[in-house]
């Protein structure tokens, strides 16, 4: 590996951790030849549910240079948002990730002085940025990246700070000095699939996503959620955190300091009250700008009036 190539690539990672990214790792761009067929096993169980997105673009889930053909190398970067405090002032839980702004918009600014520093390094750089945004494989690629492992329940795990992170992608066409995966760490643990409430887990890394929470209060469309999911939600109106917040691995999380992450003061002093009368109105004043929108108003409602009725 010549000087100039590490010495890039070093200069790399410390523009991204000025930027606010917690962990950055580089790859090799390569077909996932391993996750073939597991996605495909996955896809013909049915656990995707009604995403059928998930169902367009296989080959490109597994090669990136399906995305951009002159990809060699994949930038895979982690951005924390584990929270200082919870909201504790209802039972109707929100999933910590949505506390604050939509993480697309914030991580995307965040990667725009990264791309700038990618095109002052070359005369001639081609590079795509993903944020969720697209059929790439982000905790596979962050895995062989070394950014940590994906643990049974299904999510990227570091070593250092847990799993409370949102990840990145930059596709690139040059070389760079490539980082390799590190071990798996959960051993025999399976706090994960021991606490979820709807028995998601078809088995150690195999979830079935039809039956996460996750899913069903922000994927499922439908007008009523199946009757059978009756007293196990947890009081969760907007996702899920349960199998998170009991990876031991989770009590090494450090607050995150991005300040477009933080609750608005009127969304932490919701009790259970405000939220059984949330109007239409409401819900557009609290969540402008925010993730919670993915579900809308309808979505939020039909959730919490679920919540109500067990």
């Amino acid at each position: 590996m010549s000087s100039d190539l590490q010495q890039i690539s070093t200069s790399i990672k410390s523009k991204a951790l000025e930027l606010g990214f917690d962990f950055v790792g580089f790859s090799k761009s390569e077909k996932l030849y391993s996750e073939e067929g597991k996605l495909r096993q996955w896809l013909d169980a049915g656990y995707q549910g009604s995403m059928t997105y998930l169902e367009n673009h296989f080959e490109k889930r597994l090669d990136p240079s399906l995305l951009m053909p002159e990809t060699r190398s994949v930038i895979s970067l982690m951005y924390n948002y584990y929270p200082e405090k919870e909201l504790s002032r209802s039972s109707f839980k929100l999933a910590k990730y949505a506390y604050g702004k939509d993480y697309h918009n914030v991580i995307k600014k965040r990667l725009k002085g990264l791309t700038s520093m990618l095109e002052s390094l070359w005369d001639h750089v081609s590079y795509r940025v993903f944020v969720d945004s697209a059929p790439v494989m982000e905790r596979q690629w962050a895995a062989q990246s070394g950014l940590g492992w994906i643990g049974k329940n299904t999510l990227l795990i570091n070593k250092e700070k847990g799993s409370f992170f949102f990840l990145a992608e930059i596709l690139i066409d040059k070389e760079l000095a490539y980082d390799g995966p590190i071990k798996d760490h959960c051993g025999s643990c399976t706090a994960c699939l021991d606490a979820c409430p709807t028995d998601a887990f078809e088995g150690p890394n195999v979830l079935n996503a039809s039956k996460c929470i996750s899913y069903q209060t922000i994927e499922l469309k439908d007008a009523v959620i199946d009757s059978s999911f009756k007293g196990k939600f947890d009081d969760w109106m907007f996702g899920c955190d349960i199998c998170q917040d009991v990876c031991p691995w989770n009590r090494f999380s450090t607050p995150h300091k991005e300040s477009k992450f933080e609750p608005s003061n009127e969304l932490k002093e919701m009790n259970d009250q405000d939220w059984k009368k949330l109007s239409e109105k409401k819900f557009t004043e609290l969540f402008q700008g925010s993730a919670v929108q993915r579900t809308k108003y309808k979505g939020l409602r039909r959730n919490i009036d679920f919540l109500e009725e067990n």
